[in-house]
Parts: C-alpha cells; sequence; structure tokens
C-alpha cells in the first residue's frame, strides 16, 4: 500500500515520462506545483518506489521511469473526471454528425479520427463480426476426392471453398457431417463457430462419424474465415509507431508491425476484449504477445441493447497518455452504441 506522498510522487513521475519520454528526477519533480517537496525527500521516496517495483533506472545516473507497475497502479488510479478540450469534443460530435451510410464507413472513419486524435494505432472490431451468424452449411461432394464446402450467413453472403475429401470418407460420412453442423451451428455467431467445432461438435463426431479428425481438419480449413475478419478488422495509423521515441529500434517496431498485419492473431485479441463491457487497459507484458510487451492496448466495447457488437482499441507505447485516450474511447464508444441503437430502431 502506497502512502499520499508516494502516490502523488508516482504520479508526477509518470506524469512527466508521458510528457518527455525522458527519465524523471527528484528535482524536476520538486519543482512541480503540485508536489511540494524538496528533492532529498523525493529522492528517497523514488528509492522506496524503485524498491516495490514500481518505478526503474534505465541508468545508474539517471532519474526513474514508471515500470509496468507503476503504470497499472496509475491507470488503475485515474481521476474519472479528466476531461478533453473542446476542440476535440468537438471533432467527436462532428463525425456522428456527419451522414455515413454504412457501418463500415463508420468504423473505418472512427478509426481515422482515433489514430489523428492520438498519434498512436487504432484497431476496430466491426459490429459486424457479431452479427452474422451461420444460416446454413453444405457440402457437395464433385467427385470420390472433392467437394464444395457452403457456407450460408444469415446476412445472406455466400461462401464456397473447394475442400478436398479424406480417403476414406463416405458420402453417408459427409452427410451426417453437413446434419450434425446445420442442427447444432445455425444461429451461433461466424467467429464463434471453430471454437463450437472443437468443442461440443467434435465430441458427437467422435461417437457417430468414421475418420472424424480428418473431417474436423477440413472442417476448420472452411470455417477459418480470415476473409471474413480482414474485411471487419480496421487499422489506422500504423506507421505512428514510428514516430514515438522508444521505438527508434528498427526490429523492434518491425515486431509491432508484422503482429499488426496478422488479423486472426488480433482478431482473437480483440474479441476477447469484447466479453466485457466498458473500457480495458492491458499494460506491456498484460499483453498476450512478446512483440506487443512494450505496448499499452487500450479497448473498449460499443454495445446493442446491452451486449456488445463491436470493439475500439488504441495501441501505442507504455508511455501513453492514459487519461486522454481513456476519455477519448469512452465518448466514443458511447456515442457509437447510441448511432448504432437509433440504426437498429
Amino acid at each position: 500500500m502506497l502512502t499520499e506522498r508516494q502516490r502523488m510522487i508516482l504520479t508526477a513521475i509518470v506524469d512527466d515520462y508521458i510528457r518527455s519520454a525522458e527519465p524523471v528526477g527528484s528535482r524536476s519533480i520538486s519543482k512541480r506545483g503540485d508536489v511540494g517537496y524538496s528533492p532529498a525527500t523525493i529522492r528517497n521516496e523514488m528509492a522506496d518506489l524503485e524498491e516495490l517495483g514500481f518505478l526503474e533506472q534505465p541508468h545508474t545516473s539517471a532519474g526513474r521511469i514508471p515500470s509496468h507497475k507503476g503504470y497499472r497502479y496509475y491507470v488503475d488510479h485515474l481521476s474519472p473526471l479528466n476531461l478533453l478540450p473542446s476542440e476535440e469534443l468537438s471533432t467527436l460530435k462532428t463525425f456522428f454528425a456527419e451522414k455515413l451510410n454504412a457501418i463500415e464507413q463508420v468504423v473505418q472513419h472512427a478509426g481515422t479520427i482515433l489514430s489523428h486524435m492520438t498519434n498512436y494505432t487504432s484497431i476496430l472490431l466491426g459490429p459486424e463480426v457479431f452479427h452474422t451468424s451461420l444460416r446454413h452449411f453444405q457440402l457437395l461432394p464433385l467427385n470420390d476426392t472433392t467437394a464444395v464446402a457452403i457456407v450460408v450467413t444469415n446476412t445472406g453472403q455466400v461462401e464456397n471453398k473447394t475442400v478436398a475429401i479424406p480417403a476414406g470418407v463416405s458420402v453417408a460420412d459427409l452427410e451426417k457431417v453437413v446434419n450434425l453442423l446445420n442442427r447444432k451451428l445455425a444461429g451461433v455467431p461466424i467467429y464463434k463457430l471453430k471454437s463450437a467445432l472443437y468443442s461440443e461438435i467434435g465430441q458427437e463426431m467422435q461417437r457417430h462419424i468414421n475418420h472424424f479428425e480428418e473431417l474436423i481438419q477440413v472442417l476448420d480449413d472452411v470455417l477459418d474465415g480470415g476473409g471474413q475478419d480482414a474485411q471487419r478488422l480496421f487499422l489506422s495509423g500504423a506507421t505512428n509507431m514510428l514516430t514515438q521515441p522508444e521505438f527508434r529500434d528498427v526490429d523492434k517496431v518491425k515486431s509491432i508491425l508484422d503482429l499488426l498485419e496478422e488479423t486472426p492473431t488480433l482478431m482473437k485479441m480483440m474479441t476477447s476484449a469484447s466479453a466485457n463491457l466498458g473500457i480495458q487497459v492491458r499494460i506491456g507484458t498484460e499483453n498476450d504477445h512478446e512483440a506487443f510487451a512494450n505496448c499499452s492496448l487500450i479497448t473498449a466495447t460499443y454495445a446493442i441493447e446491452g451486449e456488445a457488437v463491436g470493439t475500439i482499441g488504441i495501441l501505442g507505447p507504455t508511455r501513453m497518455e492514459y487519461a486522454r485516450v481513456i476519455r477519448i474511447l469512452d465518448i466514443l464508444s458511447k456515442n457509437m452504441t447510441n448511432f448504432l441503437s437509433r440504426l437498429h430502431e
């Protein structure tokens, strides 16, 4: 448990480091009007905060920088009353006054605005991922070794893919698979199909269908959904990473940019963030991938009738303007919720 003085000094260090990207010394903190302690007192508290894991010292003679633990404490104790400048509020309000005809337009435009306002990378998951579900599945043999898999969604979209029929699989087995999928998966959101395939569907196939392992692999390929995901995951400002001082190391930023191109990985990250309504902040190693170990991902969901239907994310360095970004995402996600609710009235 930190003392009031330690909390004040930690907050001041994080604020200064976010602004300057330079290690913060005790003298610069003592000059702040909101602190009011001598450099010696601040030095002692900084040493204690470092020992507790909230601060790090990159070089012996340098000041301190926040650790991931320090950022986490800072974020968890942010004031909920942070306000945006009037011009930024005006930008967000103007966005929803524009006449955008398609959901995809809204999401793409929101991503562009976010990346420009924050100078970070925006990642948005469009609502169609959550609204699109399986209506019908078909597997039509062309000959003894090849079939066409047809997936029809509730929105009327039809996708087909030519697949190889595993050796030993009969037409009767294919019919059983089709009947099982249509009975169990009709109405299931597209993005949940693969997880359902390996749970209840896989168990029932094992009991009733020959060569079920080979058939599951075929279905896995059919339901991969990479094309659909790519159309509904929107990125803007990926190269903003290059402007951040901590990413001057080309190899470090390359691994981040490479991961941003992996649509299935980003889909998984963003859909997991949508499990809970509201704002979520993942700092450094709290992210699932090593490439994002020096990044923070802040996400906000937007909903219809209390159910999350999309996710807005901002990816930046751990030295991120947390208060401002959280406020922007909070306002934008609430406006998105209201906008989509009006469309569905």
